[in-house]
């Protein structure tokens, strides 16, 4: 028996790995695979049944694991990110939340027959939609910066504001089926609130000053937090039964508003532990589904799919962006994605369980019609949301950005060079001062790690369709290359060389870092070299080719005192000097290149050398009337949108964007 569980779980696990692969590969949401793998397993074939694995654990494994996810969602939600949210979004997470929950409620009770209880609680769940489902749909998608932002920041916000909902509705179905008169169950309710409010402000104070006064080791912390976690949740609890969730939210959503906290460290444990929570849990709720409850359902709940899909979304969507730029096109795309995830199934079955234990009617169906749901959202979405955001025109019509893994000095220069060109460019560092320096200079930047699962949900990718890592680390170059190689394709994945190629050990591990990407930049070119280039004053420079003074030219007259970096063909394409594809740039070209000063005491050059640097200063001219030309074309729009701004506001007419 002892064997046979253990290697049911040990299955699971592979299993859920397999899922998670797949949907890397495919570029699907993993929750699709994880659902269809948990019904294969259950119900189809009866192999797996959770209730006779874990018996009397099932119950406290699915609130714990709840637990730790809506903690983990609930660090998400700032308050300061909120307030510098446009007004769209903030509707979107706050009143537009309101739509969702009375259109899916009042559909669920007509259509299906839940109790008003039972539908609001419903209702409430369905309002989430969740970052992990909606993060690589973006990805397939690909659509504009508006859309991306919105329904990005819609996702993380979401979660656990909508948990919290869900929880605060499931606390009133309790305290009303307690019996007795209004006024005592809303004191029990009240009661669940304050405790649940109080515990979680409790314990998130004292774990943020045991962090923030370093009163813990550093590699303690997420064993600490974790612990903090189970024990807010489980304390709250036996005082006020039902209150844990909220007790666990609350503490969350404490300890990402305070300051000093080392959030980043906190979120570190959910890189593993969350992505093994989700995985299992997707997998034991799904084989738990009986298919006799949707024979139950019936044909009803189709009806509350469509009017969950086209009728509350949209309704959703036409409020929330009401007097913004919007177009019509974007509106509809938002209207159209709202896929849900994790966050729905785990609470639709944790109070499911709970109601079921305390014989609620129609509890048993809450889960089953939630994953109709699910399913049915991600399914017709994913599938579609790609086409229709082409012929609505509002996709990203050519991802020819730069993700730049690094921001050191020599990435600063490089990514200064193509934002000059007008190439979209993020940088991205673990080291806060390189970050810090880089937001200085105007350029944007990610502050952490591109592998992490954070990463997954914050850094935006968004009209970026090229990578290229520019840091000391060579395993993290390569590994960064192994990354991005399935979003942007082998052939727009480049890497530095860090140093100068060696022989044996050293010289093979280099090489394989390599492989997984393209070399960066000129044949021996390499990180230390150039950075050395750029301390000592190397400059990139834009020279433009011609027919006298051809790429031979330029590397006759320079020498090896320049490095070419990227090369502008005739039509404006950006492309990257690189090992695997040597580029052999011609007439009407343009060279972006690494150039040493000169040194002192350099002889004067002569005549032929002299026409091609007047030449190089021509064309660095040009580019200097042309930035000037374009810099008082940004200023005359700037000016003509502020005079239409203060047209509009003094005539009434609202001018909010998103």
């Amino acid at each position: 028996m002892t064997e046979h569980t253990i290697l049911t779980i040990a299955g699971i696990m592979a299993l859920g790995g397999a899922c998670q692969w797949l949907a890397w590969r495919v570029r699907l949401p993993a929750i699709l695979f994880l659902l269809l793998s948990g019904l294969l397993i259950g119900p189809v074939t009866g192999w797996f049944d959770p209730d006779a694995l874990l018996g009397d654990l099932l119950f406290p494994f699915v609130s714990l694991a709840v637990a730790v996810i809506l903690f983990e969602g609930s660090l998400t939600l700032r308050f300061s990110e909120i307030r510098g949210l446009e007004k769209v979004v903030r509707r979107f997470v706050t009143s537009g939340v309101l739509v969702t929950w009375s259109v899916t409620a009042m559909a669920t009770h007509w259509f299906v027959g839940f109790s008003w209880g039972l539908a609001l609680l419903f209702g409430a769940i369905m309002v989430v939609t969740g970052p992990t489902v909606i993060v690589p749909m973006l990805r397939t998608v690909r659509p504009n910066a508006k859309i991306a932002n919105i329904l990005r920041w819609e996702g993380i916000v979401i979660d656990p504001i909508g948990a919290l909902l869900a929880v605060l509705v499931f606390e009133f179905i309790v305290s009303s089926e307690a019996g007795g008169a209004l006024g005592q169950t809303l004191l029990v309710f009240l009661t669940l609130i304050g405790m649940g409010t109080v515990i979680g402000l409790a314990a998130g104070f004292l774990l943020g000053l045991a962090l923030r006064r370093d009163w813990l080791p550093a590699y303690l912390f997420n064993v600490a937090t974790l612990a903090a976690v189970f024990g807010a949740f489980a304390v709250s609890n036996a005082v006020a039964e039902e209150s844990g969730l909220l007790a666990v939210t609350v503490m969350g959503i404490y300890l990402g508003n305070r300051k000093g906290v080392p959030i980043e460290e906190i979120l570190e444990f959910k890189e593993s532990l969350s992505l093994l929570l989700i995985t299992v849990l997707f997998i034991l709720l799904a084989a738990r589904l009986d298919f006799s409850s949707f024979t139950e359902l019936g044909w009803a709940v189709m009806g509350v799919f469509l009017i969950v899909q086209f009728i509350a979304r949209p309704l959703k969507v036409t409020y929330t962006t009401w007097g913004s730029s919007l177009t019509w096109r974007e509106r509809a795309l938002l209207a159209w994605i709202a896929p849900r995830g994790i966050v729905a199934a785990a609470v639709s079955a944790l109070f499911a369980i709970k109601l079921e234990s305390q014989g609620y009617a129609g509890a048993n169906l809450l889960v089953p019609i939630t994953f109709v749901i699910i399913i049915g959202t991600v399914v017709l979405q994913s599938l579609t949301a790609g086409p229709l955001a082409r012929m609505l025109k509002v996709s990203e019509p050519d991802s020819s950005g730069f993700l730049i893994v690094g921001a050191n000095p020599l990435a600063r220069t490089i990514a200064a060079a193509l934002e000059q060109q007008k190439i979209k460019v993020t940088l991205t560092d673990t080291q806060w001062d390189n970050v810090s320096r880089a937001r200085m200079a105007g350029l944007k930047s990610y502050y952490g790690t591109p592998l992490s699962e954070h990463a997954e949900l914050y850094l935006d990718t968004s009209g970026l369709g090229r990578m290229l890592a520019l840091t000391a680390d060579e395993h993290l170059n390569a590994l960064a290359c192994t990354r991005f190689r399935s979003d942007f394709g082998a052939k727009n994945v480049f890497a530095l060389e860090v140093g100068s190629k060696g022989s044996g050990a050293n010289g093979r591990a280099r090489a394989n870092a390599m492989a997984t990407g393209r070399g960066a930049f000129a044949a021996g070119a390499n990180f230390v070299e150039l950075s050395r280039r750029v301390h000592r004053g190397a400059e990139v420079r834009r020279t433009n080719l011609s027919e006298a003074f051809t790429i031979e030219k330029f590397r006759e007259v320079h020498g090896d005192r320049a490095v070419p970096l990227f090369a502008l063909d005739p039509k404006g394409r950006l492309e990257v000097f690189n090992t695997a594809v040597p580029l052999e740039p011609g007439p009407g070209w343009t060279i972006i290149a690494l150039v040493d000063p000169p040194p002192p005491g350099e002889r004067k050059p002569n005549t032929e050398e002299r026409r091609a640097q007047a030449e190089e200063r021509k064309s660095q001219a040009e580019e200097r009337r042309h930035e000037e030309r374009r810099h008082e074309e940004n200023e005359r729009r700037k000016a003509a949108e502020a005079e239409a701004t203060a047209a509009s506001a003094a005539s009434g007419k609202p001018t909010d964007e998103a």
